[in-house]
This record gives structure tokens, C-alpha cells and sequence, in this order.
């Protein structure tokens, strides 16, 4: 089988058995978070990314294959999240960029639209780090450029990207220490590979669009799924209100009833709901489905054997929740009726969080953080709805800053960023904005500031790693400071007490704690009378920020 001019139609093809390809892996990537903390999230955001930019191919209908990128490109920009969306929005707008006169590909073609990608990525990245989603991007597009050079075949040169970044994912351990010494590959990395092999089951015919099941590996014999419903944006959108996720282990448990069918199972389950996608394997069945009655597919999942994992979301809830979020944009639009001189946006997740940033000075806070990093096009649409000539952007994650930057870029209007890359520098960078001074000197001058500020933050491990000489178990309780694990017990108040310790210093007069939705007020109450005894001139404030995932947010001045 050979494919010697790529058009419009195989091209659709090819990036939407990609996406799918992602879109199966993406709880893979998320687990290969170097840190054991419970916000993996690169799969995630890859996935959300890349499925925006596909659906924006999607609804072009020109046979020109240039112009599909270009949609491409546009719809992973607006929806880049997290530093890996955006790493590959910059890969896929260089690869749109290079073949966006062709209206066909030949295999000369082909490779270069890789290679113009590896090139727009590196030249978006300030200080490229080897070992990572850059290195797989440019030596696969190198074996897939040598290959075009003795072939015309576009199967066979992306057969060959393939092999190459399979081949430099497994080496990426050896240039990324951190990445050898817990054991695993890069995620980012890892993703990319993913949306390749999608490409190539496309090309070879090994993915049949309708079937929605793109996965190669041998965990994932079967699987159906209808996406249409995944994400409803509004009431009417829902007939099953009840997002759930089972995983059974087949033949084992006390509830079992009958031998598992395949086939028997997914015809059940699908009188039940929808958007129901069915994966298996001898030993593992994994099932997606919206229903009104989460309990009834957990008992039927039990007929066959033992839940080993259970998630049910509500999506009234969630629809409920962005209505609220889109009332609250609208109302600000309408007290942004004259245009400002400044307006700064920030980003946090918890309510109390939220009014403390709106009590210090921002105008706008964009719902968000580790759980879910926001994208381009939010940032872009909180801009437009500040109303200001000039805006500060103040992503608070350091997992944010690219897609703060971005938004920055293609901004009409004036914008700059301050990279702070914790909630911490983000509260201390409103501390030196000065309305009366311009935009490039509040930049500077918060950049500057933020740069002294050291962020402590507590959070639990989600799995047993030992990193840094430091041994973790699975639900220890870790501080974490300036971005480095640094201490790991099972007990919250000892793991807080280490982590202040660590962070004083002789003319420390302040200990602020932003307690999250899981930190303990005792807890923190018990370690600011302790750590009083030993420094009487020291001073604690404490703060109801009510964000997830972080027990507690510290700062010492």
C-alpha cells in the first residue's frame, strides 16, 4: 500500500484518528507526572488542545490542504492549555505554516510540515530543554525528513516519524535525569507519540472512523464511543445527567454472577444511557457512560467482577456551574461600560482565593489552576471583557504562564505578563503595581518582586517514588518548596511545621496560610502556637482560600 499524494480527505482522516489516539491515552500521559502530586494533567491538556484544534479543521469545508492546517493551527492556538498546549499548538502552527500553499502533500512536503513544526516550537520556547516533547518533535521529523529523501511514499516517512520518536521517548530518561530516576518517560513527549501513531493507523488503514477506536495496545481489545453529548453545554443538551466511569476486574470479587461477554455487556449498557464507550481486555473492562442511574451500572459491572474504580460527575451540576460562570462575565461587561487605563486578570481556583484577589486589585479572575489550566482563549475573552487599554495578565502557575504569554501575543490590545508561577507570587505582585506608572514599568517592577518571593505549599502523594534522595509512600503529606518536594510524612501538621521552618529566616516577621478545601484550620492554628513559643516576634495571618488539591498555600515576609 502506497500513498504518493496526501488530499484533503486523507489529511481529515489522519488528524482526527489522532485526536482519538490522544483522547484514548490521555489517563497514560497524565501518570507519567514526574511528581506523585494529584494534578498529572499534560495528557489533559494535550487532549483539550488538540481537540480544539481538530474541531476547527472540522468545520472547514475546503478541499485545500493547506487551509485544513491553517484551521488546524487556529484551533490549538485559542484552546492551548497548560505549557504542553501551547508546546504543541507552536509545533502544529509551524506545521501549518509550511504547507499552508499546498493544496495536496507530496512526501517532500510531508516531512517539511515537520520539520516546520520542530522549528516554530523551539523558537517559542525561551531555554529548550532536551529530554522532553521538543526533543521527540525534532528527531522524529529528522528520520521522517531522511526518509523522504529516499521515498515518495507518505506512508512510509511517517512510518519512519513514528520509529523515531518512539525511539527518542525511550531515551528521553537519559537526558532528563529526573525523568531516569523516577522511571518514567516525558509525558509531553509521550503525547505527541500518541497523536503520530494516530496519523499512521489513519494512513494504513488500521482506523475505521466510525468505530471511534484508534487504540493499538493490546489493553484496549474493544471500544465504541459516542462523543456528541461528552461535553453538553447547556440543559437541553442532557438526557442522561450522569457522567460515570467504572473499571471491573473481571472473574474476581463476591457479587459475581456471570461470565463477562463483550458484546452481551456493551448491548446492556447501551439501553442505559449514552456516550458510551466499552474498552476490555481478558482481564480489565473499562466503562464511560451517561445515565440517570450510576448505581445500576455499577451492580451490573459487579456481575461480572470486582469494581476497582468508580467516578460519577454530575453534568447538571457542571452546566449549572459555567451558567453561574457566564452571568458573572456578563455582569462584569456591564460595569466595564467606559474603558479603563489598566485592568489586571488573574487566575485561581477556590471561592476564597477568588474574593482575595478581587479585594486586592484584580479585576478579573479566571476559575482555574492545577485541576484545569485555562486556555489561550480564556484569557483572550477575559480581555475583551476588562474593557481596558492596557491589561496584566498574572497566571499564578507556572503551568499557565505559556498560554498566558500567547494570549499576550495576539492580544489587540496592550498586554504584558507577569510570570507568577504560584498563588503566592501572584498576591505579592499586586503589592507593587503602581496605576500612576506605565505598563512596561509595572511589569519590571512586579516581575522583579516576584523573583524574591518563595511559595510553600502542601499537598499528598498519589503514589510511592522516591526523588532527590527523599522516599514518598502513597497519601504522605508533602511540602513543597519553590517548586521542589523537600519534606514527606503521613502527618499534615509535621509536614506544615518543616515546611515554615524551612522558610524563615532571621527577620521573618509574617506567616501567611491560605487554607484549601482540605486543609485542617486546627492544624494550622496547633503549628502557629508552636512555632510562636520558639520566636515570639513572629506573626500569623490566616486566609479561607478554599483551593483543591493544595492543603495549604504558604507565604513568610
Amino acid at each position: 500500500m502506497e500513498l504518493k499524494i496526501m488530499k484533503s480527505s486523507e489529511f481529515k482522516q489522519m488528524f482526527n484518528a489522532g485526536a482519538e489516539r490522544l483522547a484514548a491515552n490521555v489517563d497514560l500521559v497524565n501518570s507519567l507526572n514526574v511528581f506523585p502530586v494529584p494534578d498529572g494533567d499534560t495528557g489533559t491538556n494535550m487532549n483539550m488542545s488538540f481537540q480544539s484544534g481538530v474541531e476547527k479543521m472540522r468545520s472547514n469545508s475546503s478541499l485545500h490542504v493547506g487551509e485544513l492546517a491553517g484551521s488546524v493551527a487556529k484551533g490549538l492556538l485559542m484552546g492551548a492549555r497548560g505549557n504542553s498546549g501551547v508546546i504543541l499548538s507552536q509545533i502544529f502552527r509551524g506545521f501549518s505554516q509550511a504547507i499552508k500553499d499546498e493544496e495536496n502533500l507530496d512526501g517532500t512536503a510531508f516531512a517539511q510540515a515537520f520539520m516546520g513544526g520542530v522549528e516554530s516550537a523551539y523558537k517559542a520556547v525561551m531555554k529548550p530543554v532536551e529530554g522532553t516533547i521538543l526533543t521527540v518533535a525534532r528527531e522524529s521529523a529528522i528520520r521522517g525528513e531522511k526518509k523522504a529523501q529516499k521515498t515518495d511514499d507518505i506512508i512510509e516517512i511517517m512510518r519512519s516519524i513514528v520509529r523515531g520518536a518512539q525511539e527518542s521517548l525511550d531515551k528521553t530518561p537519559d537526558l532528563l535525569p529526573v525523568l531516569k530516576q523516577v522511571g518514567v518517560v516525558d509525558s509531553g513527549g509521550k503525547g505527541l507519540l500518541c497523536i503520530y501513531e494516530g496519523f499512521l493507523a489513519a494512513l494504513t488503514g488500521e482506523v475505521i472512523e466510525d468505530e471511534k477506536d484508534t487504540s493499538n495496545d493490546s489493553q484496549h481489545a474493544h471500544a465504541i464511543f459516542d462523543e456528541m453529548n461528552e461535553h453538553p453545554m447547556s440543559m437541553e443538551d442532557i438526557t442522561f445527567g450522569f457522567c460515570t466511569e467504572i473499571m471491573v476486574r473481571i472473574g474476581q470479587g463476591e457479587g459475581l454472577k456471570k461470565t463477562f461477554d463483550y458484546e452481551e455487556f456493551r448491548h446492556t449498557l447501551d439501553q442505559k444511557g449514552d456516550s458510551l464507550l466499552v474498552v476490555a481486555d481478558d482481564e480489565i473492562v473499562k466503562v464511560h457512560i451517561h445515565t440517570e442511574n450510576p448505581g445500576e451500572i455499577m451492580q451490573l459491572g459487579q456481575e461480572f467482577g470486582e469494581l476497582i474504580k468508580i467516578k460519577v460527575d454530575n453534568m447538571r451540576e457542571q452546566v449549572r456551574a459555567l451558567e453561574g460562570q457566564e452571568e458573572a462575565i456578563q455582569s462584569k461587561q456591564a460595569k466595564s461600560h467606559h474603558t479603563k487605563e489598566y485592568a489586571i486578570i488573574g487566575v485561581a481556583s477556590g471561592q476564597g482565593l477568588i474574593e482575595l484577589f478581587e479585594s486586592i486589585g484584580v479585576d478579573y479572575v479566571i476559575a482555574g489552576g492545577q485541576t484545569m489550566n485555562p486556555s489561550t482563549e480564556d484569557f483572550i475573552k477575559a480581555i475583551e471583557t476588562v474593557n481596558a487599554h492596557n491589561i496584566i495578565l498574572l497566571p499564578n502557575n507556572k503551568n499557565i504562564v505559556m498560554a498566558a504569554e500567547q494570549a499576550a501575543e495576539v492580544s489587540e490590545v496592550p498586554t504584558k505578563v507577569v510570570p507568577t508561577r504560584s498563588i503566592n507570587q501572584g498576591i505579592a505582585a499586586m503589592l507593587m503595581f503602581n496605576p500612576e506608572q506605565n505598563i512596561d514599568e509595572n511589569q519590571i517592577a512586579m516581575t522583579e518582586y516576584i523573583a524574591t518571593v518563595s511559595s510553600g505549599q502542601i499537598t499528598h502523594a498519589i503514589r510511592d517514588t522516591e526523588i532527590d534522595g527523599l522516599t514518598i509512600k502513597e497519601n504522605d503529606f508533602m511540602g513543597i518548596l519553590d517548586g521542589d518536594i523537600v519534606y514527606a510524612d503521613p502527618s499534615l501538621e509535621t509536614v506544615l511545621s518543616d515546611l515554615i521552618k524551612r522558610m524563615l529566616e532571621d527577620d521573618s516577621e509574617l506567616v501567611t496560610i491560605i487554607i484549601g478545601e482540605n486543609g485542617e484550620e486546627e492544624v494550622a492554628n496547633s503549628v502557629a502556637e508552636a512555632l510562636s513559643l520558639e520566636n515570639s516576634d513572629l506573626e500569623f495571618e490566616f486566609i479561607q482560600g478554599d483551593q483543591p488539591v493544595y492543603n495549604y498555600f504558604v507565604t513568610v515576609d
